[in-house]
């Protein structure tokens, strides 16, 4: 079972069926050329989210038979992923949906079909140029990170010729101003908070600067800010969807599926033939497009306002997800554990992050509509996080978390302030504060050392718990407001919002000796 048997003629797909492989409903061929001729979507970013999500929900739009055209790939960071994970494949893929009772589901992905790497260097240049200059293009995307939008001086000083992703898109943006100024959307799909903005800045920061230097006219700025026919849309994408995984590589083997070998390029991106991701999966788009859009609703995306992608954004990283993860990152180091997953079966700890959603969180939660924040939590909580599948660990979690903990928390305290909530409704929001004094000891509940995960500020915040001692009731606790007063660190000062004396008071608990993380955490989710 090869998947470029799928395209040879007299294929039969007995097997592949009775093995429980989904196959394009859609004449593949035919797709192709019909894009080739009249594209519609260029996306720049060929990973592994790109095939396991947007890719796939074109493939389930095309399988409704409502639709006609695939999508094109650009790769503009590690060409090798087109020449090892596309093109012996002919743009096929196999993703395959871990599920988090243990099964597996297999769907092979047909809607891409052209894959060019985008470069002047390369002859796939040319034809991007070409489908740049079509009528028919109504949207480039991306899932090139949030790193992939930056710019630097020494790109912006080489004019028309620039080694980034977004000065290569400008100049391709370039190529449709002089064909006419023809209308366009840029869109986002990156897992990053207003990212159409960070497009758009990118983008105008190379224009803004060839305009400058007499290299373009200033009408091509214009253009790109008239919303009438350039647009920037935000959007809220959320799917785990980590390396290829040797136990889904073990489950296809025994299939007969011969295409699961790993892929690692020089530039150390992990890929295969297939694709493996987390089941759950969400995609909410500001629906403002200048020329039409791939009908994407018919695969699962969600369109709507520009302030409602907010709102799912907020949910999202002050409530329901981003705040349980953290939760669980610190006091999952000092419980020993090194699997989300495993972190799930434990008595303490899944009603700690259940509870602390649900009650003391969704207070003050704005429904965003189009999805149900009970539904979202209860999808993290039974799905996402107990998924055996995910290899995410507590310590990769734990990294950065001073940068973490305004966002995932403060905006939740803050909000109980201005609002004038209960706050004696808060309990495991400020255990898990207290949590962070206790993880920046470094040891764990056993009084084994471990090491903290990278962070900006780890030696700083260190150096302010330095003097307390665990398993040392009578010693001089008065570091601690040095450190629940940072509002840098926790978005208010906590002394302030009525919740650092409480904090304090589950410090002193969590710092009594071995064993006492565990038993403070299991006294206040029990109260709970």
């Amino acid at each position: 079972m090869k998947l470029t048997d799928i395209l040879k003629e007299g294929f039969n797909p007995s097997e592949w069926e009775a093995k429980g492989y989904q196959l394009p409903k859609f004449d593949i061929k035919a797709v192709a050329q019909k894009t080739h001729d009249e594209p519609t979507w260029v996306h720049f970013g060929g990973g592994n989210i790109f095939r396991a999500f947007p890719a796939a929900i074109l493939n389930d739009a095309l399988n409704t038979g409502k639709y006609d055209r695939g999508v094109i790939v650009a790769e503009t960071f590690d060409f090798e992923v087109i020449d090892k994970a596309y093109a012996p494949y002919n743009n096929l893929s196999l993703a395959v949906s871990l599920c988090s009772n243990g099964s597996i589901e297999k769907k092979v992905i047909a809607s891409v079909t052209e894959s060019l790497k985008a470069d002047p260097q390369f002859p796939d240049w040319q034809r991007l140029v070409e489908v740049f200059k079509a009528p028919s293009l109504q949207m480039i995307s991306f899932t090139i990170t949030e790193k992939g939008y930056t710019f630097n001086e020494a790109d912006l000083a080489r004019g028309l010729s620039p080694v980034f992703a977004m000065g290569k898109v400008c100049a391709l943006l370039l190529e449709r101003f002089n064909a006419g100024q023809l209308p366009l959307t840029v869109q986002s799909m990156d897992n990053c908070s207003h990212n159409g903005d960070k497009v758009k800045a990118g983008v105008m920061a190379y224009a803004e600067r060839w305009v400058a230097d007499g290299l373009v006219p200033a009408e091509f700025l214009a253009y790109l800010n008239d919303e009438k026919k350039i647009t920037f849309p935000w959007s809220m994408i959320d799917k785990i969807t980590p390396r290829p995984h040797s136990l889904v590589k073990e489950m296809l083997a025994k299939d007969g599926f011969e295409d699961n070998d790993y892929i690692e390029t020089e530039k150390h991106t992990f890929t295969a033939p297939f694709v493996n991701a987390e089941e759950v999966q969400y995609l909410v788009i500001e629906d403002n497009y200048t020329n039409g859009r791939p009908p994407l609703e018919l695969g699962g995306t969600l369109y709507t306002t520009r302030q409602t992608v907010d709102e799912v954004e907020t949910m999202k990283v002050t409530t329901c997800l981003n705040p349980l993860h953290t939760a669980m990152a610190l006091y999952g180091c000092m419980l020993d554990y090194t699997l989300i997953s495993a972190e799930m079966a434990d008595p303490d700890l899944r009603p700690f992050v259940q509870k602390m959603g649900y009650i003391e969180a969704m207070p003050v939660v704005t429904d965003p509509g189009v999805l149900n924040p009970y539904e979202f939590i209860g999808d993290v909580i039974n799905k996402r996080l107990p998924n055996p599948f995910m290899p995410d660990a507590p310590q990769r979690i734990a990294c950065d978390t001073s940068q973490k903990l305004p966002i995932r928390f403060g905006e939740t305290l803050r909000k109980y302030c201005e609002r004038g909530l209960d706050k004696k409704n808060l309990v495991l929001i400020p255990l898990t504060l207290a949590g962070y004094a206790r993880y920046l000891k470094g040891v764990k509940d056993n009084g084994e050392a471990f090491e903290p995960s990278p962070d900006p500020l780890l030696s700083e915040m260190q150096a302010i718990v330095a003097p307390l001692e665990i398993g040392k009731a009578d010693q001089d606790w008065s570091c601690l407001h040095n450190l629940y007063t940072r509002k840098d660190i926790f978005g208010l000062d906590l002394y302030e919002a009525g919740l650092g004396e409480q904090i304090e008071g589950m410090v002193k608990e969590l710092y009594a000796g071995p064993g006492a993380v565990r038993a403070t955490l299991h006294k206040y989710v029990q109260a709970r």
